[in-house]
Order: C-alpha cells, then sequence, then structure tokens
C-alpha cells in the first residue's frame, strides 16, 4: 500500500502533463519512502528505471542498457551493452522525442561516483537535446550531502538543471496512523517512537492487532530483518561501521558534548568530529541548541533517528538473553518497563510538531519552535524548557512542559514553567501549554479554564 506521500505525488504528476522536460530531484535518507514515491509516480507511464549500483562504471553502464532495452523490449531475453555513456544517452534522446517518457536514476551518486565525468555529460545532453524536449527525468538518492552538494549545489554541472525537489523527510506522529488506524493513542506514540515515521521500519514491524508481539517478532528476535538494520545500514554505508557503531553507542549512552563523545570512544577530537558529521549527513544524528541561541558550547549531539535510538537503548544490554531465546520471558521487565522513560523525548518531539504543523489557535505567528535550557543566575542551576514557540516579530513565547506519565499533572508544573519562563526572558509576554498522556488535576483544569494555560493531552494530540 501507498501511504501518505500524496502532496509530492500530485505535484510530481502536475508537471508530467505538462509535457516539457523536467528534472526532479529526490533525496532523503534511506529507508524513508522515495523508491516507493517514484515507483508510484511511474505507474501506468513509459518508464526508464534505473538504479545505480555501488559498483564500477562499466557494471552500470551495463545495468544502464538493460533498463533501457527493457523498456523498448519487455519480453526481449537479450541485453546488448551500449558502448559508452554517450550512446545509452542518445538512445534516451530518440525514444523521447515524440513521446512523454520517465527516465529515472535511482541511487544517483553511485553512478556520479562510479563515472566521474557523468554529471557534465548529463548536463550538456540537458542544455543542447533534452531542455526543449519531453524527457521527465527524476534523480534520486539516498546520499543527502551528496545530493545537496553536489547535484543541488552552487559547484555542481547541474546546478540550475533542477525543475523540482523534494527532501523526502520522514512521516510525522499523525501520518503514521494510515498504517495501523486502529491502534489506541499510546500504541500509535509508541509506534512512532519505535519507527521514528519511516515507512520502511514501519512495514517491517507487520503490526496486526498487537504491538507487543510484533516488536518481539519482528524487532526482538534474532532471525527478524529489524534485529540487525542498525548494523546492516551501517555496514552498507561506511566504511568503518565498528567505530561508527561505538560513537552512536557512546551517544545512547549519554554522551552529548563532541569532547564527550571522543573520549569515549577513544578518538582525537578531530578525528572524532569527522565520524560525528557524516553520522548528521545520514541523518542518524542531529546537532541541538537552545532555541534561540547560535551554534557554540551550548551544542550537543543527539540520536535523531528514533529506531537506532530504541535499537541502541534496548537490544545491546539485552543481548544475551535474545540471543538465548528468553526475550519473550523478559519482556516486561526488561523493555516494556521502561518505555514511558524512553518516549519522553519522543513525547517532546510529537508535542513540537503538533504546535508546528497541527495546531490551529496559537496565540501568536510562530517562527521556530524547540527546547531551551541554561542556568538559572539566582539558583545557579541548570534548567531545561521542553518547548519553546518564538515569534516572528515581538515578545510573546510560548512555553511549553510535556510528560509522558500515566499520573495526572497538577498545579506545581504550571508554577514550575513560570518560573523557567522568568529565567529564559526578564521581559516577555508567555503562553503556558502542559502536554500529559495521563491528564490533570482538577486544579488545573480550573486554571485552564481561566485563561492561564492550555493543557492538552495524548489523546488531543491525535484530534
Amino acid at each position: 500500500m501507498f501511504y501518505c506521500r500524496e502532496e509530492e505525488l500530485q505535484t510530481m504528476n502536475r508537471r508530467y502533463g505538462k509535457n516539457r522536460f523536467e528534472c526532479v530531484v529526490i533525496y532523503g535518507r534511506r529507508r524513508v519512502g522515495k523508491t516507493a514515491l517514484i515507483n508510484e509516480f511511474c505507474k501506468g507511464k513509459p518508464t526508464i528505471y534505473f538504479s545505480a549500483l555501488n559498483a564500477s562504471a562499466q557494471e552500470n553502464l551495463e545495468a544502464l542498457s538493460k533498463a533501457i532495452y527493457s523498456c523498448k523490449n519487455p519480453d526481449s531475453a537479450s541485453f546488448p551493452t551500449y558502448q559508452s555513456y554517450g550512446d545509452a544517452l542518445d538512445e534516451i534522446t530518440t525514444m523521447s522525442a515524440h513521446k512523454r517518457m520517465v527516465f529515472v536514476i535511482d541511487e544517483y551518486p553511485y553512478l556520479a561516483k562510479a563515472q566521474k565525468s557523468f554529471s557534465s555529460r548529463l548536463q550538456h545532453i540537458i542544455d543542447h537535446q533534452w531542455q526543449n524536449g519531453q524527457l521527465y527525468l527524476i534523480l534520486c538518492g539516498s546520499s543527502m550531502s551528496f545530493m545537496e552538494y553536489q547535484v543541488l549545489g552552487y559547484e555542481s554541472p547541474l546546478y540550475g538543471r533542477r525543475t523540482a525537489q523534494f527532501k523526502i523527510q520522514a512521516l510525522t506522529y499523525r501520518e503514521i496512523t494510515a498504517f495501523h488506524p486502529k491502534l489506541s493513542a499510546p500504541d500509535q506514540a509508541l509506534l512512532y517512537g519505535v519507527t521514528g515515521g519511516i515507512p520502511h521500519y514501519i512495514n517491517k514491524l507487520d503490526v496486526e492487532t498487537d504491538l507487543d508481539e510484533a516488536l518481539l517478532e519482528n524487532l526482538f528476535d534474532t532471525s527478524s530483518y529489524l534485529f540487525e538494520e542498525p548494523e546492516n545500514l551501517l555496514k552498507q554505508e561506511l566504511r568503518e561501521p565498528a567505530i561508527y557503531n561505538s560513537v552512536i553507542a557512546a551517544i545512547a549512552g549519554g554522551a552529548s558534548h563532541s569532547n564527550e563523545i571522543s573520549t569515549k570512544v577513544g578518538l582525537e577530537s578531530g578525528v572524532c568530529a569527522k565520524y560525528l558529521k557524516v553520522l548528521l549527513d545520514l541523518g542518524i544524528l542531529k546537532k541541538e541548541m537552545p532555541v534561540t541561541e547560535k551554534p557554540g558550547k551550548k551544542t550537543v549531539y543527539a540520536i535523531d533517528d528514533n529506531f537506532f535510538r530504541f535499537w541502541y537503548r534496548f537490544v545491546p544490554r539485552n543481548m544475551s538473553v535474545i540471543s538465548a531465546g528468553r526475550m519473550r520471558q523478559v519482556y516486561e521487565q526488561a523493555v516494556k518497563r521502561y518505555y514511558p522513560d524512553y518516549m519522553g523525548l519522543v513525547f517532546e518531539k510529537m508535542c513540537q510538531e503538533y504546535i508546528l504543523r497541527y495546531a490551529t489557535d496559537l496565540p501568536f505567528l510562530l517562527s521556530n519552535v524547540g527546547q531551551w535550557w541554561g542556568t538559572d543566575a539566582k539558583t545557579r542551576k541548570e534548567i531545561q524548557i521542553d518547548i519553546v514557540g518564538t515569534p516572528v516579530e515581538g515578545n510573546e513565547y510560548l512555553i511549553g512542559s510535556c510528560k509522558y506519565r500515566n499520573e495526572k499533572i497538577g498545579m506545581e508544573e504550571l508554577e514550575l514553567i513560570r518560573s523557567y519562563a522568568s529565567v529564559f526572558r526578564k521581559n516577555g509576554i508567555f503562553h503556558y501549554y502542559i502536554f500529559s498522556k495521563g491528564g490533570f488535576t482538577p486544579a488545573l483544569l480550573k486554571a485552564a479554564d481561566r485563561g492561564e494555560v492550555t493543557l492538552l493531552t495524548l489523546n488531543d494530540l491525535y484530534k
């Protein structure tokens, strides 16, 4: 089934209907659904679909030749190889001369690295032959740094040739409900917390009716696809997967500053910085800083990919019982009991998504939403505000707290974020929001009735 990319699909189809040359660049991290989007778009359209190989230039030429011949003669059993890439591209020019055609190069970075001159060759044929034709070219890649700098970037031979670009993001917590609409709100939240909105992981988790059962069968089982996914992805993408594994494990274990990470891994800070950058480019890690500040000493590293964060939290520490086939017996005590703690950061992200994407009655126009942390000058203690929303202009701010607990949240939480707000800004108009899985006490509900605070439960995030 195809879910949730309707806007991108509509835009691509609208451009297809104009019958003029298109160069559409599609990129995003692995497993996010780029190929599924392209396949859905190509249904019913004459298409040359070439998935580049992490192999030599000659092997890629053979694969491209096969893709072209498969489009020309679907029933043919033989696929001659063109003498050169120039000959192959000339054949595509001929095929698209009098009819609308789609030409897809999936995993474009593999081809561009194998055949160094390909981007220049592609630029030349776009400028001199395809520009005034009907070809619909799609360049797709999972290496985000390559696509941004060497396809979309100013120094790329292809700069200025694209007619559209799509950076495919993970699905939001609301969008993934399309996969399993009958799940309860807590299970939907946990599904998001495990998969991070990556469609491939949602499909592989294969939830039927019971999320716990799906996790036991399709993640905490040594024979399952998801059990080795992080390690396999690192091996597929990187030359030194063991070192990258150590870096991620260090961050999962609590190291957040670059010097802490390098010390834990046993690398010099400059060397460690290179590994961190690669993981940032892959979308596995992210840099965080207080929402109102620029990168600096307060910058910290965190795992951005929920699946990696979940896996590194629960799999390595339980490897012995998983390998012994006893995970089912200890799941409740070794994994499930820690879900509320694990889900704290996930819930914060959900609440931020709600404010940015779904809230319809915000008191002012937001420019940004994020965490904020700093030192209280009076108490000399570090404080952290779960959510701070900053204005496009003016001095109004949204101050929020997120609690993924079963108990009801009371007036003390409102007083706490009021005190935090005074540390954040001495002068300002503050609008307080409290998000709670377990609901609120009568006293806090009365404060909400008086307009002192906006209260939202987990169920409210899905309305």
